[in-house]
């Protein structure tokens, strides 16, 4: 037999789609508020907001003959046709919010207009109103959520503890702050301040008083627009990395979103920057013409749909890319500082930790081998060429002082740096506002202790290096003004080879090295049928295949920078790696097994080289667009400044 529900179950319902915890309260609550033109929101809460919550603005109130109207479903003052759905630019517009929170609770609204002389007391429990009254009251709204699901005690009995509940509703307050810092927000929890923004419009404020000193110093500022878009906001140094997605904050035409085009965008411009399995923090606003996206698709709001999405992801990238590109990005190794897990948990202190639990996962295990290649520095436009099995004893201190001896010695043989885009001045750090109101605030100051005037890899700051010398046959030490810089050789050299094969397959540049004699690979099926359908993808790397039987191919010549390894072996793992995601190959999954390849293909650690070898090895990190990080985003070069040295044997405190 069909029924048609009655009108409490329907309520219930919807409450159920809209209202999932407390913290769903809370947003719903404040996007209606910030809708309202309120510049200052309080939010407080008791017992993770399951017992009481009271959201308090300025905003422009509503008429007292319009307050009941506002609870029923669908009820909503900022659609009235079907094609305003097309120009939305309210956070809220469904109408369901006041609706389903008062199925579920015991609500209560205190609300007045400017020009009303007296207020009104609403208050509604579990759909049913109880009192409509008159009371004297300031301008704007307040609304009292009491006992959520008290009526359905199912829903209730899932809801997870209160500081766990509470941290999902600073979770929220924290995003939507940063989203609007030209409002002021406040939040209380049991009596206790736990976030207070001054509305002053400056988003790095926000992100110091959020994140602290350490994660604001590292932020890099991004604005750009075109004809259709405009991406503003901050996106962190490589060094400021976590192991899921919790700091990667994307807000469209001011709404939090969560968006698969713009994630892809966004990690795929840090690619090579950050580690595997590491992702960025960036703080990222998008304008974009309302009639170009779809925020009706979800009914908590939380996803949307682009017209064009192929235009988004690549003006996203390029923005991205374009702002970490030619920036000083060398980490500071200084022991006190490196305490990343300390920083990231400032934004829960005090918090269950549970929502924000770090996703670690195993890192890639680089295949590193202990033999030792007799041409891993070479290049192939010059020519030169330069042995690892150097029996020779290393050049004395005093013959090599600076890196400008080396190069007066060496001006016949190592290749020409092509100039580097000039660094713009990066802007410093303005001293947080203090707040007194707030006993949270931070009263520390900030700066950008790890910015230069000069670079440390242009050929300007090249001249005053002072290469020291080899550390564990891995390290080189490198002398500069002020600092200590240690440069990992494996890692910088696998970085180099990446961008020269990069380099080649996006220039059409092939270089190949025949093989004297051609080397026959016997293939798995899968294997076979994945050099057929991506035989391109190979050649344009510089390799030559010929079929030669039935599961066999014969490889007549590897890429020319590959050169002097073993082409074959390279070879099958290259295809072992690329053919397990053979259903979904494409361009860049093909691309970013390079990676692979130039590590193989890198002189190893426990390698001793010749200071020779260092310094072309620095002239050739010197030439790439992004010299800081391997493929696998571990960093190249760290420093030490001479103060934290001096620092580390007490000779000032």
């Amino acid at each position: 037999m069909i029924r048609v529900l009655d009108a409490d179950t329907i309520d219930k319902i919807a409450a159920g789609e809209v209202i999932e915890r407390p913290s769903s309260v809370v947003k719903e609550l404040v996007e209606n508020s910030i809708d309202s033109g309120a510049t200052a929101i309080t939010v407080e809460i008791k017992d993770g907001g399951l017992t009481l919550i009271r959201i308090t603005d300025n905003g422009c109130g509503i008429p007292e003959q319009e307050v009941p109207k506002a609870f029923l479903r669908h009820a909503t003052s900022k659609l009235i046709t079907a094609e305003d759905l097309l120009r939305i630019s309210s956070l809220g517009f469904r109408g369901e919010a006041l609706s389903s929170v008062a199925a579920v609770a015991q609500v209560e609204m205190i609300t007045k207009t400017k020009d009303a002389l007296t207020g009104i007391r609403y208050q509604i429990h579990g759909s049913k109103e109880i009192d409509n009254s008159s009371i004297g009251c300031p301008d704007g709204t307040t609304i009292i959520v009491r006992n959520l699901f008290y009526n359905t005690p199912a829903r209730k009995k899932y809801m997870k503890t209160a500081s766990t509940e509470m941290s999902y509703i600073y979770d929220l307050v924290c995003r939507i702050s940063m989203s609007h810092p030209e409002i002021s927000f406040k939040l209380i929890s049991n009596g206790t301040d736990k976030l207070f923004t001054s509305g002053n419009g400056k988003l790095k404020d926000i992100i110091y008083h959020i994140y602290g000193k350490d994660i604001t110093a590292n932020i890099l500022e991004v604005d750009s627009k075109n004809d259709f878009l405009r991406i503003y906001g901050y996106v962190a140094r490589p060094c400021i990395s976590r192991g899921n997605r919790n700091f990667e904050d994307y807000y469209v035409n001011r709404r939090y979103v969560k968006s698969r085009v713009i994630t892809k965008a966004v990690e795929d411009a840090f690619r090579t920057f950050v580690m595997v399995h590491k992702f960025p923090f960036t703080v990222l606003n998008f304008d974009i013409k309302p009639e170009q996206i779809d925020v009706n698709v979800h009914p908590t709001k939380m996803e949307l749909k682009f017209e064009n999405e192929q235009d988004i992801y690549e003006f996203t990238y390029n923005t991205i890319r374009e702002a970490l590109l030619f920036k000083e990005l060398i980490p500071d190794a200084s022991p006190e500082k490196d305490k990343p897990a300390e920083a990231f948990a400032k934004r829960n202190v005090g918090k269950n930790p549970e929502p924000f639990e770090i996703n670690r996962r195993k890192q890639i295990k680089e295949a590193e081998h202990t033999e030792k290649n007799s041409n891993i520095l070479s290049d192939n436009r010059t020519g030169y060429q330069t042995s690892v099995i150097d029996k020779q004893p290393a050049p004395q201190q005093k013959e090599i002082k600076t890196s400008k001896d080396i190069q007066e010695t060496e001006t016949k043989v190592l290749p020409v740096s092509p100039k580097l885009k000039a660094e713009e001045r990066q802007e410093q750090p303005a001293l947080p506002i203090e707040h007194k109101a707030s006993s949270v605030m931070k009263k520390e100051t900030y700066t950008q202790e790890n910015l230069f005037t000069e670079k440390f890899l242009t050929p300007q700051a090249k001249i005053k290096h002072r290469i020291i010398g080899q550390l564990f046959e891995t390290y080189w030490l490198i002398e500069y003004e002020n600092k200590l810089f240690i440069m990992d050789q494996h890692a910088a050299h696998e970085k180099v080879k990446f961008e020269e094969l990069m380099a080649n397959y996006n220039a059409k540049n092939i270089l190949s090295q025949y093989l004297m004699p051609s080397a026959v690979v016997t293939l798995s099926a899968a294997e076979m049928d994945f050099i057929k359908n991506n035989m391109e993808l190979f050649e344009g790397l510089g390799y030559q295949l010929e079929p030669f039987g039935d599961n066999e191919y014969k490889l007549n010549a590897v890429p020319a920078n590959l050169f002097g390894l073993d082409g074959r072996e390279l070879f099958l793992d290259f295809v072992g790696e690329l053919s397990v995601d053979s259903r979904k190959t494409t361009v860049d999954i093909f691309i970013s097994r390079l990676s692979t390849m130039a590590c193989k293909a890198a002189i190893k650690g426990n390698t001793a080289i010749s200071f020779k070898e260092a310094d072309v090895l620095i002239t050739k990190l010197m030439s790439l667009e992004n010299p800081y990080t391997c493929p696998h985003g571990r960093p190249t070069i760290i420093s030490m400044t001479e103060s934290e040295i001096d620092k580390k044997f007490k000779r000032i405190v």
